[in-house]
């Protein structure tokens, strides 16, 4: 199974340099579109339900302390090489809806989302948290017809 890095690897040779915020949602959502269409995660890391929105923290330690990253920055982390040609179409997709956001705009939208919601459903908006959002949840919420996401429509 691949893991986020060849994942994240792969966003960023679809995005070029973006904000590690928006490289955190990229990877959610792609995640989030594989569990939905394909009934399968991309990778076993999971995702918490931190304040800025999902956040997986094996990433977050790559990145850690950077706003922006690029592609030479995950080298010896990860490698796109490996994703197959279905996974790599579907990582694009995703980079592509989500094209013209930034990552505040993907962290406000997951906020408005049930995955992240339930996840947090005892805690402040302020408070840190460091629950993991299920995949059935998130397979549940974006598989219903009914979701306002831009990606499940």
């Amino acid at each position: 199974m691949l893991s986020i890095f060849d994942v994240a690897a792969s966003i960023l040779e679809n995005t070029g340099y973006v904000s590690t915020m928006k490289l955190q949602k990229l990877a959610y959502y792609s995640q989030a579109y594989s569990l939905v269409n394909d009934h399968c995660p991309l990778f076993d890391e999971g995702f918490q339900a931190w304040v800025n929105g999902p956040v997986c923290p094996e990433l977050f330690g790559i990145h850690r302390h950077r706003y922006v990253i690029g592609p030479e920055e995950l080298r010896g982390y990860g490698d796109a090489s490996l994703l197959s040609n279905h996974e790599k179409a579907l990582v694009q997709h995703v980079c592509s809806v989500f094209s013209d956001y930034d990552g505040n705009e993907l962290s406000i939208l997951t906020h408005k989302e049930l995955p992240w919601r339930l996840a947090r459903e005892d805690c402040s908006q302020t408070d840190r948290c460091s629950r993991y959002i299920s995949n059935d949840s998130i397979y549940s919420y974006y598989s219903d017809p009914v979701s306002a996401n831009p990606l499940f429509r």
